[in-house]
């Protein structure tokens, strides 16, 4: 998968996963908020690319391209100084709209930090 140039700003690895990939984001001066915490703005752009890697799976290499309708990203504790992942599950897949989920998580996926809803316009 081909990571968009924000993507590398944020210094994002990609662990392969069954259901979808596993973005990886390390804690680093380009992703500081207030010491020793993520930005939010870091967190809110591994949630979007982690929803974008399951939407491209799901979409099994179909040539299509996906623009975001609506975002909401809920931010439920503070991210520490440590590798962040996130994982995005798409909840709808229809022929012009997409519904996807994506959780950030620190230590375990049970335990996010935060999560986002996205739909996505499909142009196919």
């Amino acid at each position: 998968m081909i990571l968009p140039p924000y993507a590398e700003l944020l210094g994002l690895t990609i662990e392969p996963g069954e259901d979808a990939p596993v973005f990886v984001m390390p804690f680093g001066d380009d992703v500081l908020g207030r010491p020793g915490f993520l930005h939010g703005g870091a967190i809110g752009g591994l949630l979007e690319m982690a929803a974008v890697g399951a939407l491209k799976q799901a979409l099994g290499g179909e040539e299509a391209r996906v623009k975001p309708i609506n975002i909401t990203v809920d931010y439920m504790r503070g991210g520490r100084d440590k590798p962040t992942r996130a994982r995005g599950t798409v909840t709808r897949l229809g022929t012009r709209v997409a519904n996807v989920e994506a959780i950030a998580w620190q230590d375990e996926p049970d335990r996010p930090i935060a999560a986002a809803r996205i739909n996505y316009l499909i142009t196919r």
